[in-house]
């Protein structure tokens, strides 16, 4: 059973000034997590306007439908992000949409939750599913992925430089004893990890690099950041807070094509001229000593901001 827990959304402010939320406008918040920006997206909100919110996790819907099914100016639709472009088409509201914001990764009450299998803190059900009805448990893709798939898996979304020590531990234990909780993974990472100890627990990347993989996070973003641009009117802002290098490298990757011309090619003597689908705004935002002292999770947090050009039909 999970504890209680009293959610503070990160970046609160900075990701409403990125957003600069009109009364009448048509916002967007791909991940509704425990509400906390939405509730803050809707006290700016007038009569008129619209919020539109999206989250794959049963929990999350659950607890959105519970706040806000009686305001008239919410619709609440349980789905991956990724079909985020679907759904706002599908409403009518493409091409007229005021402020996207993807806050993406996992939330504090999942990782907070035992039985959701996000983390090693406390012994759990080895799962990771952000939506536990779809897909398979990590659980059960370690039980039968090949030792080099684990490697890669490991090594690509943990940037973990054991991955191969870890991979053949795992394929040697569960030779033996199945693999199903939480606190058996991280003793066998740990045991695999060579060199002295850490601060940060030797399962550190192993846990990031299966939850990435088993949610397919960054092909969700992928698919939410080349879909978004089209569904911003024109001024509207693109908002999105990322938590580790992985994410946060595809959103600045991104945007900046969205934004920049590319190189020049001495191969290709005839251009075809660039029109810029974004305009960035500003650098990357971090949380500052304030929020650090309330919030310590979002010290890794990173956000991007960047908007639909005035001129730019959808």
């Amino acid at each position: 059973m999970a504890k209680g827990h009293e959610h503070e959304p990160v970046l609160h402010g900075p990701v409403l000034d990125a957003l600069r939320i009109r009364a009448d406008g048509i916002y967007v918040d791909g991940t509704y997590g425990r509400g906390g920006h939405s509730t803050a997206m809707l006290a700016r909100l007038g009569e008129e306007g619209r919020l539109v919110v999206t989250d794959r996790d049963p929990q999350a819907i659950a607890d959105a439908r519970a706040k806000f099914a009686d305001d008239g100016r919410v619709t609440i639709r349980r789905a991956n992000f990724a079909e985020i472009g679907s759904i706002i088409d599908e409403l009518g509201l493409s091409g007229r949409v005021d402020g996207l914001l993807l806050d993406v990764g996992v939330s504090s009450p999942q990782l907070d939750d035992p039985d959701r299998g996000f983390s090693f803190q406390h012994d759990g059900p080895l799962d990771m599913r952000m939506d536990p009805d779809s897909g398979e448990s990590a659980a059960e893709w370690l039980a039968r992925a090949d030792e080099s798939d684990i490697a890669r898996v490991i090594r690509e979304y943990g940037e973990e430089r054991f991955a191969r020590r870890i991979a053949r531990a795992v394929v040697r234990t569960r030779e033996t004893t199945p693999i199903e909780r939480t606190a058996q993974l991280a003793a066998i990472v740990s045991e695999a990890v060579p060199g002295p100890p850490s601060p940060r627990h030797p399962a550190t990347r192993t846990f990031q690099a299966l939850r990435i993989f088993i949610n397919d996070e960054l092909g969700a973003l992928e698919r939410a950041l080349d879909d978004g641009i089209d569904l911003l009117a024109p001024g509207g802002r693109f908002v999105v807070i990322s938590f580790h290098s992985l994410e946060d490298r595809l959103v600045k990757r991104r945007f900046a094509k969205a934004a920049r011309p590319p190189p020049a090619s001495r191969r290709l003597p005839t251009v075809e001229p660039f029109v810029a689908r974004l305009n960035l705004v500003g650098g990357l935002v971090r949380a500052d000593e304030d929020e650090l002292v309330r919030n310590p999770r979002a010290r890794s947090a990173r956000m991007r901001v960047a908007e639909k050009p005035a001129g730019e039909a959808a």
